[in-house]
């Protein structure tokens, strides 16, 4: 449905990149889990490494499943796009932004 505002609209997004500094907003789904049925955001570090994102919050954040298993996560994609790179690189140097969408199966 269409909504026509009756005066001028221009207040900033509270959520955009400047409002964060150094951290970023990052949205992770597991795709397919339906005891998951959308994305969990988290504010990070632009330069922390993946695999430390990984472990420290996507790994505790599933672990709410009781059926996770930390060595079943395959299939990472940046969007829709497969992620390609190296567990060692920062968000940043994978091309993870502000609001990015990651996902993966376990």
């Amino acid at each position: 449905m269409t909504v026509k505002a009756l005066y001028d609209y221009e207040f900033p997004s509270a959520d955009r990149a400047e409002v964060f500094g150094d951290d970023q907003l990052v949205y992770v789904h597991w795709r397919g889990n339906p005891l998951f049925c959308s994305a969990v955001c988290f504010r990070v570090p632009k330069d922390m490494p993946f695999a430390e994102f990984v472990t420290s919050m996507v790994h505790t954040w599933a672990a709410s499943d009781p059926d996770f298993d930390p060595a079943s996560v395959t299939g990472w994609r940046l969007f829709d796009e497969q992620l390609s790179g190296g567990q060692d690189k920062s968000l940043a140097d994978l091309g993870i932004g502000h609001k990015t969408l990651l996902s993966f199966e376990a």
